[in-house]
């Protein structure tokens, strides 16, 4: 599988031919699940990979849905690798017995509510019943300037672990965590589920991890940007790969950009990338972050990652520590409430430096530390720039480190 588009506005990678997309069927449409229950079809809410969402119940279909349904052309493959997870690891009995086990008010792994296959036209379809969410985190992120607050992040770090150790307990793993794919309860702003499980593996059946296989067939599975170290390898997905494209996701959400992020055309040139910051995580935070606001429990956490073997199971609450501390060292606590507002402890405001340049000032910010900068001529007369100064400008686009270097 080709690795799929950036992560901006959850672009998908494109549909290979022989896939169809679902038709859009009618309001009011039922459709009966394998256990005889009947669902009835609002209108179409969206689009997922190569199906339709609907809403739905079993009861109404106003816009109060408690449900939706996911329908695509029976022959399609996507939903049929998602539902072989939903049907074994996320029963509704499966998730609240681990729930109490633990001790905790709530999991974001959706609940499985049944599925079928529905005839239409001389088409079949394959369709999931599954509850409602409301938006995802890649649109808060947007909205959020592409930062959000350290406390926030920590948070979701927390929720993810639980949901990562719940996955990786029922022998599963998701391989493509990232804020398009985690959603916000539709009832509940301080909830959020982590959705779409086309590409989760499963890395253990019957408690027999799989080994690790290169495959040069495979390499650069995922989301390019955040995919681990063994996709890039062609790799099967692992419990270490998940917390990797965890810890690649809380960073991008602190600082705004990963380091490889302007070249995700070139999969190779990530997966160097990458590599050369699992080697020096010191370098890969400081490129991130003002080293005056270093986040220590990043540190921390990708160098626990780092130090997994493939088939080894992570220490989760060594992990929830290293993010509880964090909180600690901001003077928060985990207050379960997902706030997105920014707070004082963030990673810093944007840094802005004014230089003369004849008669022309160059205004150069970085909204988004150490990473790229913004240049504005601020002229005193008509003249404006002349070309050594529009030549210094353009060996400071993409990075904010040592810019005045070249004036």
């Amino acid at each position: 599988m080709p690795p799929k588009s950036k992560a901006d506005g959850a672009k998908k990678a494109r549909a290979p031919a022989k896939r169809k997309l679902a038709e859009e069927f009618p309001p009011g449409e039922v459709l009966t699940d394998n256990a005889k229950k009947k669902w009835k079809l609002g209108s179409a809410v969206g689009q997922g990979g190569f199906g339709l969402l609907y809403l739905d119940s079993s009861g109404s279909v106003g816009t109060d849905a408690s449900y939706v349904i996911k329908v695509e052309p029976s022959d399609n493959g996507p939903l049929f690798s998602e539902l072989k997870f939903y049907m074994r690891a996320a029963k509704p009995s499966l998730i609240g017995a681990w729930m109490n086990s633990r001790k905790i008010d709530y999991l974001g792994v959706p609940k499985y509510w049944g599925s079928g296959f529905h005839e239409k036209g001389g088409k079949r379809y394959r369709f999931m019943v599954m509850d409602r969410f409301g938006v995802d985190l890649q649109k808060k992120f947007e909205e959020n300037g592409k930062k959000f607050p350290r406390k926030l992040v920590l948070q979701l770090g927390l929720r993810l672990l639980d949901i990562l150790e719940y996955i990786h307990d029922h022998e599963y793993v998701h391989a493509d965590i990232k804020a398009s794919n985690l959603l916000l309860s539709y009832t509940n702003p301080n909830q959020v589920y982590l959705v779409d499980y086309g590409l989760a593996y499963r890395y253990s059946p019957e408690g027999v991890p799989k080994e690790y296989k290169e495959d040069p067939k495979r390499c650069h599975d995922g989301t390019i940007e955040f995919t681990s170290i063994d996709a890039h390898k062609g790799v099967a997905p692992s419990r270490r790969g998940d917390l990797e494209i965890m810890g690649y996701c809380m960073i991008q959400w602190l600082c705004g950009r990963l380091p490889w992020e302007d070249k995700l055309q070139d999969p190779l040139y990530v997966r160097d990338s990458k590599l050369r910051c699992r080697d020096n995580i010191d370098e890969l935070l400081k490129s991130c972050f003002p080293s005056e606001n270093l986040p220590e429990e990043m540190k921390k956490f990708m160098q626990e990652v780092k130090a997994l073997e493939y088939t080894d199971k992570p220490n989760y609450a060594k992990l929830r520590g290293i993010l509880l501390q964090g909180l600690k060292t901001i003077g928060a606590t985990d207050d379960r409430k997902l706030d997105f507002g920014v707070s004082a402890n963030d990673t810093g405001p944007p840094s802005i430096k004014v230089r003369g340049a004849g008669p022309c000032q160059l205004r150069v910010t970085c909204p988004l530390p150490l990473l790229y900068v913004i240049i504005e001529p601020i002229c005193s007369t008509q003249q404006g720039l002349d070309g050594n100064h529009e030549a210094a400008i353009g060996k400071m686009e993409g990075r904010c480190e040592g810019v005045w270097g070249g004036l």
